[in-house]
């Protein structure tokens, strides 16, 4: 028997940015879908807004739907090719029955992520990697969610776009005051975005702490592991590693 999460107690506060971040298979994806009611927990409790959602059946769990939105790690899969836009982002207004005009908050949606509202005709195809992921996140925000959980957002994406990307979540993040919970196998980017962070292994949380201090002064073995492995350009140019120059230690002959 494998447990995939054991012994995790956490707690996310309103308007927090938070981050999960730890090596494929570490349970963080698995944490996310408890997070999201997609999943239910075999023990424990899962408490969004003071609600429990662990043991709820799906019907009973349509606020949440509306509270916490996720954005996925590959929008090409995430996002149906049949759809146009339009639709795409709609289809959340539509599935919880909120009126109003969708073509307008659509509109509203694609500016906001910095796409031009005629994009709204086109289809997933005729879009780049980092274009397809402003439309999942322009869905996701589309019910007005207080809850924004991500999933390895820029994982798929180039090293220019992924910075762009997580400029626009910053920018959305603060605009519109949501909760930010965000997972990662990259602890820079965890780093860019979150406040606070935890990091998995084996399932348990190992460590949990604001982000600069993890950064600065990890407690953890497997944490102390993740930092050094982060690219250096410094590093590499003079022929030391990450811990080397953290070290004072000199360049490599």
């Amino acid at each position: 028997m494998v447990r995939a999460v054991r012994d995790v107690s956490l707690s996310v506060g309103r308007g927090e940015r938070f981050g999960v971040v730890g090596e494929s298979g570490s349970g963080k994806s698995t944490l996310l879908r408890l997070i999201c009611g997609l999943d239910r927990p075999t023990s424990g409790e899962v408490l969004v807004e003071g609600r429990s959602i662990g043991d709820q059946p799906a019907r009973r769990l349509v606020w949440l739907r509306q509270r916490l939105q996720l954005v996925f790690q590959d929008p090409m899969s995430s996002l149906d090719p049949r759809m146009r836009v339009h639709d795409i982002i709609a289809e959340p207004l539509v599935s919880q029955g909120i009126g109003g005009d969708h073509a307008a908050r659509v509109g509203e949606l694609l500016g906001r992520v910095g796409l031009d509202p005629e994009a709204a005709r086109r289809y997933p195809h005729q879009f780049s990697g980092g274009q397809r992921q402003r439309i999942s996140v322009a869905r996701a925000l589309a019910p007005d969610p207080d809850i924004l959980v991500m999933d390895e957002p820029v994982s798929a994406l180039d090293v220019s776009v992924r910075a762009q990307v997580l400029n626009l979540v910053d920018e959305i993040v603060d605009g519109l005051d949501l909760t930010l919970v965000f997972v990662s196998h990259d602890l820079s980017v965890v780093r860019h975005v979150c406040d606070r962070v935890a990091v998995m292994s084996s399932g348990e949380v190992v460590e949990t702490g604001e982000t600069e201090r993890l950064f600065a002064e990890p407690g953890h073995d497997y944490t102390r592991s993740l930092v050094a492995a982060i690219p250096d350009l410094r590093a590499a140019l003079a022929g030391r590693s990450a811990e080397d120059l953290a070290r004072g230690v000199g360049p490599a002959s």
